[in-house]
């Protein structure tokens, strides 16, 4: 699980039913300053994400699978399950990530 920021979206005419009513976008990773990294992934919106939104997305094939709730059970690696409103990371602790 990881915070990024919606960078872009993907239009594809042709693809996997699983696909079928949603929205994908491009996620840019996010460091811990809040910074975009050159990091992305192609996530599944479940939230109503828009670009330049800050979200929290799932990134582990099982789980996202299960939070789209389709059969069949197809590709899918990466969700956007929340947005972020604030983050706020212990004085010290940065240093020991």
């Amino acid at each position: 699980m990881y915070i990024g920021r919606v960078a872009g979206t993907v239009v594809a005419t042709i693809k996997n039913e699983l696909f079928e009513g949603r929205k994908l976008l491009v996620v840019s990773k996010m460091d811990l300053e809040g910074q975009s990294t050159t990091k992305y992934d192609i996530a599944v919106d479940m939230v109503q994400a828009g670009v330049g939104d800050r979200v929290l997305v799932l990134d582990e094939g099982n789980s996202a699978r299960q939070i789209v709730d389709r059969e069949p059970l197809g590709a899918i690696r990466a969700v956007i399950v929340g947005f972020v409103d604030d983050v706020d990371i212990a004085e010290g602790v940065q240093d020991e990530l």
